[in-house]
């Protein structure tokens, strides 16, 4: 009788995901890292500052560090120096970042809250997880195998040989990892540079509202499906 009970429930909880996956929309489950999985805005600021500060530059407030992000650390550092990419000073000062980023990086980092259950929660129902972002490719492999431990099929961030973000490349080299359609798959992000990512593949996109831009810059940018918390992203797929 109790063997019977067992069998009764696995049969119905296989059943029952069998069901949630045809009414699912989506496949493959495609996030970006800073701002929508990870809250990585203290290191940053702290690694910005700190190599401004070592070449005699005034140090940045946090909401201006959150204004920068986006496009890449090496855009980030430029927006932070005066003057950009054109002042003499720009190669030493992000070389320092660099240097510092690389060690401080998981300093006050880590996940936004309910993220964890979210993974844990789309892994079960067999969704196809994994992570474009526009940080080096080293760092965003390294946090993901610190905060996720396996749970992405892949993490791929900015290489050298391949358009950063909002060229779709990452996303489209992601999309044949998984072995997913663009019609079945969702790109999920915080800023405007992952809107347009998301539109250049060809795919959906759920903006976030927790991360690193504001509603109203979310919209403007042409988002229009948005999620306030990470749990509600279960009923958008």
């Amino acid at each position: 009788m109790l063997f019977l009970s067992f069998w009764l429930t696995s049969s119905l909880s296989v059943w029952m995901t069998l069901i949630r996956r045809k009414t699912m929309r989506y496949d493959a489950v495609i996030f970006d890292l800073d701002g929508t999985l990870l809250d990585t805005l203290g290191d940053l600021a702290a690694s910005v500052n700190h190599a401004l500060v070592s070449r005699g530059y005034d140090p940045r407030t946090l909401d201006e560090v959150r204004s920068f992000v986006g496009n890449g650390v090496r855009n980030l550092n430029a927006r932070a120096l005066p003057g950009g990419f054109e002042n003499p000073d720009y190669d030493a000062v992000f070389a320092a970042f660099q240097e510092h980023y690389a060690s401080h990086c998981r300093d006050t980092t880590c996940p936004y809250p309910h993220i964890m259950e979210l993974v844990h929660a789309l892994k079960a129902q067999g969704v196809k997880l994994a992570i474009v972002s526009n940080k080096s490719d080293p760092e965003v492999k390294k946090l993901n195998d610190e905060f996720f431990e396996g749970q992405f099929l892949s993490a791929i961030g900015e290489r050298p040989d391949v358009q950063r973000k909002p060229a779709p490349d990452s996303l489209l080299q992601t999309m044949e990892i998984l072995g997913c359609e663009p019609v079945r798959s969702v790109y999920v992000g915080d800023s405007e540079v992952d809107v347009m990512t998301a539109r250049n593949a060809g795919i959906d996109c759920i903006a976030v509202t927790w991360g690193f831009r504001s509603l109203e810059q979310l919209r403007e940018s042409g988002a229009s499906v948005f999620i306030d918390s990470p749990m509600e992203l279960l009923e958008k797929i």
